[in-house]
């Protein structure tokens, strides 16, 4: 782990690190270069606001706006989304100048060192190469700014225009409301479509002189246009602190944002003392003890990100806009939330979830079902309430079955079972054909195994959910449905493939063969990397391959083929390739866990030490790929505490290998488990058994419920 420098002030910086002990393991530039598109600036968990360097450089690698290859920062922006692969967000735009030269160009990119860059939770700084040191912290919904510049005279640039990847502003304003507080907001589309970001500015010091520039209509404290800027100039013998608070509703409530965040009157110091102390809540959820400090920086780094997502978009008074410009009131809970990226986070974030965030979760759910209410089916991929339909299944379903299934409270059960009813018999995404055949054909719709497979898989979770409301003919009709993977089985090959609509297999296969665009078999991968998503039916699934013991070679067989892609357009996804197991992607993170279900904890334990020790590392190129809005992270925590949930929403914990000594969760009912390792000698490594408050239970898994019970979870490992 780098050395950070901490730049609070000698008092309140020995009273943080008295009170916080975990913070300090966590790495925030972990993962900022390689693929996993995390950004490093300043956030509290789950917050609105999310400020953070940008480098003003294009590119699927800048997706958070920033990549540590990168020596160049364009300005710090005030929203931003973790780990994933298409960039938006990265509105209200502040760069700090020395001077007006070259002001009107697009972007100006100030060269810096990472030399002198730091950051810790909730705080970022760098001192940039033309001697303005730019701090940075924030609060649940406002940004905090502090510059100190060389000399005295100092200048901001509010960039309405700025933008990276695919996403292009629409439409921007800024108003000097008076000498201390500038409005606006920033439209665009991209993924998202009809986004509205406004903002409230207040300055330390007023302002001396204005000037705005780009395709705009001038007036004189006010102009409009979709690139508009504005120069800002200050005296600045002294640091300039600037709190910018956002809403997607209006100026007026950005305004009331702010006036509320500064009534407090908490000092920049303050602030980010607060936002380090909202870290350290959320770490000591679950305390780990082990001998091996780059564990304890890669655990901590990753719990902090299993926090970066869904976000809050609401304003405190629970207001918020829809991409369709309806204004709302979220009355189902505190928050309404956006960024649910489902097929990658319901694997193993959202179980998480219901041990770290049940106080958080019905209003994540409340907000998938407002959600539904908006747009009249369950989010796939909702960005600020817009529905970018990004990737396959419909994988909201897993996430409110497993909470229904876990008896968590907060939301209505019967009005989330028609959500997901409805969603899975929606219109469109191959659903239709998915009903008409039992499976996707390949010449009606894309992606059609990978679809076929997760879809039966969601439907098995409605079925649980029919079962516990007693919907009989519910759960026999989606219980059908959800054997249909075995629809697309080639047992000459062993691999799930894709079939057109007369029965016949597309011909011809190369089970190394990726195809990125839509019209591939597989999303972001190969049939090696898919053929295993059976998570809800593994005997059913072994009986195809002619039992256990042939499904378990097919497994080791994953790890031994070729390292290789074949085709004219492969999935940059497809990274951390171990054989065919991918786990720089999604649809491998459950497979090594089948080892243990299989019998072989043994094997499981082989490949999880494999995976953990060499695709998370320390450093900036520490991720194998995306983070996909912790749902990266999420496994390394689980399997570092020796355990995942191989069925998302089937409430077993299945074990694998523990990588930590001890540790200590804070159960969501006030209770805590300890987790307790004693290693034996042995030749070979694996759990040779499990004790549970003192009874001896089988190497397999334990029941969400039973670990409620809290107490000690004993692991006999070698």
């Amino acid at each position: 782990m780098k050395g950070k420098i901490f730049l609070l002030p000698f008092f309140l910086y020995v009273n943080v690190l008295n009170a916080q002990q975990l913070t300090r393991y966590v790495d925030v530039f972990l993962g900022t270069g390689g693929h996993g598109h995390v950004y490093p600036g300043a956030t509290v968990p789950f917050g609105m606001v999310q400020l953070s360097p940008d480098n003003g450089v294009e590119g699927w690698d800048w997706c958070s706006g920033y990549h540590y290859s990168s020596n160049t920062i364009a300005g710090f922006s005030h929203t931003h989304i973790s780990g994933t692969g298409i960039g938006d967000w990265c509105d209200i735009s502040v760069l700090p100048l020395t001077d007006t030269a070259g002001a009107r160009q697009e972007k100006i990119k100030i060269p810096f060192s990472h030399q002198n860059e730091s950051a810790r939770p909730g705080y970022y700084s760098v001192v940039l190469d033309n001697q303005i040191r730019c701090e940075l912290t924030a609060s649940e919904r406002a940004g905090y700014h502090r510059y100190t510049f060389p000399g005295s005279t100092g200048w901001l640039r509010f960039d309405m225009g700025f933008r990276i990847n695919w996403d292009q502003p629409t439409d921007g304003l800024l108003q000097l409301n008076d000498a201390y507080t500038l409005t606006g907001y920033r439209f665009s589309t991209g993924w998202a479509k009809g986004q509205k970001v406004f903002f409230a500015a207040r300055f330390s010091k007023p302002v001396m002189q204005h000037i705005f520039l780009d395709d705009s209509i001038k007036y004189e404290k006010r102009a409009q246009g979709k690139k508009v800027k504005a120069l800002l100039a200050f005296e600045t013998s002294q640091p300039l602190q600037v709190t910018v608070s956002i809403s997607s509703v209006s100026t007026a409530k950005a305004l009331e944002e702010l006036e509320q965040t500064l009534r407090f009157k908490h000092s920049f110091e303050e602030t980010a003392r607060r936002a380090e102390l909202a870290w350290e809540k959320e770490l000591q959820k679950i305390k780990i003890q082990t001998q091996d400090t780059a564990l304890l920086v890669k655990f901590y780094t990753a719990l902090y990100r299993t926090c970066l997502a869904p976000l809050i978009y609401s304003n405190s008074d629970g207001m918020y806009q829809t991409h369709d410009n309806k204004v709302k009131k979220f009355n189902k809970g505190k928050n309404y939330y956006t960024i649910f990226s489902q097929w990658d986070v319901f694997r193993a974030l959202m179980p998480l979830f219901t041990l770290t965030q049940a106080e958080r979760l019905p209003d994540m759910i409340n907000s998938m079902l407002e959600f539904y209410e908006n747009n009249g089916l369950l989010p796939v991929w909702d960005i600020s309430t817009w529905e970018a339909n990004t990737m396959t299944g419909y994988h909201s379903i897993p996430i409110i079955a497993d909470a229904i299934l876990k008896n968590i409270k907060g939301f209505d059960y019967s009005y989330a079972y028609e959500a997901m009813k409805i969603s899975a018999f929606q219109k469109q995404r191959g659903t239709p054909e998915y009903i008409q055949y039992r499976y996707v054909p390949q010449d009606k719709h894309g992606w059609s195994v990978t679809i076929t497979l997760e879809y039966a898989f969601d439907d098995w979770c409605i079925a649980q959910v029919a079962r516990k409301m007693g919907k009989t003919d519910d759960y026999r009709l989606f219980m059908n449905r959800a054997s249909n993977y075995k629809n697309l089985f080639d047992a000459s090959t062993g691999f799930f493939r894709g079939k057109k609509a007369d029965g016949t297999f597309i011909e011809p296969f190369d089970p190394l063969y990726s195809e990125h665009g839509f019209e591939g078999q597989y999303i972001e991968g190969t049939a090696w990397q898919h053929s295993f998503f059976v998570p809800h039916d593994i005997n059913g699934f072994a009986a195809l391959h002619g039992g256990p013991q042939k499904l378990t070679q097919k497994l080791d067989e994953l790890f031994t083929a070729p390292s290789e892609l074949h085709g004219e357009n492969v999935s940059a996804d497809v990274t951390g390739l171990i054989g065919q197991y991918a786990h720089g992607n999604e649809p491998s993170h459950h497979i090594i866990y089948m080892y243990t279900v299989l019998g072989h904890p043994e094997k499981a334990a082989r490949w999880l030490k494999v995976v953990a020790d060499s695709l998370y590392k320390t450093g900036p190129d520490g991720l194998s790929g995306n983070d996909d809005c912790g749902q990266m992270s999420a496994w390394y925590i689980w399997t570092s505490l020796g355990m995942y949930p191989m069925n998302p929403a089937g409430g077993e914990y299945v074990f694998g290998y523990p990588l930590i000594e001890k540790a200590e969760i804070r159960l969501p009912n006030g209770k805590t488990l300890q987790i307790v390792v004693k290693k034996i000698k042995h030749n070979t490594r694996k759990i040779h058994s499990v004790i549970f408050n003192g009874k001896k239970i089988p190497v397999r898994s334990i029941h969400h419920r039973n670990l409620l019970q809290g107490g000690v979870l004993t692991f006999i490992v070698s």
